[in-house]
């Protein structure tokens, strides 16, 4: 293994962890680390880069966002009660001070708009055949 394969292993790992604190941290941006992480490993480990993509957590999440197809009404919803969940502990443990009241509302607003500008996934439908008494089923 080359030099630069291994430093972007070891990135995309960072990344990956870093992704997943993101999960839980209201401040650390969970998308943009776990999307760093597969470009990393798909420059490097294709082992890796096929993990990363069919994770049971962040797989599905990574493919819709890379593809355009945007995230489910669920994950906006989970995503937003997790995110005001967590900023109003914080608020509570910081002893709801004035300023960091104020700089922790403005960042659960700039994410929740965020968040729900992101286009909207659809369950795809399947569509329904129908046939004739004439004609045979195949």
């Amino acid at each position: 293994m080359n030099i630069k394969k291994a430093i972007l292993i070891f990135v995309g790992t960072v990344c990956v962890a870093l992704g997943v604190l993101g999960m839980f941290l209201p401040l650390l941006p969970t998308t943009v680390f776990l999307l760093m992480a597969a470009y990393c490993y798909s420059r490097s480990s294709e082992r890796f880069h096929n993990w990363l993509l069919n994770n049971r957590l962040c797989g599905t999440y990574i493919k819709s966002y890379k593809s355009g197809k945007g995230i489910s009404v669920r994950q906006k919803a989970t995503t937003i009660t997790v995110l005001l969940a967590s900023i109003g502990l914080s608020i509570w443990l910081l002893g709801g001070g004035f300023w960091p009241t104020l700089f922790l509302s403005a960042v659960a607003i700039g994410v929740t708009v965020h968040i729900l500008w992101l286009k909207t996934s659809r369950p795809e439908t399947e569509s329904i055949e129908i046939v004739s008494a004439d004609e045979p089923a195949i």
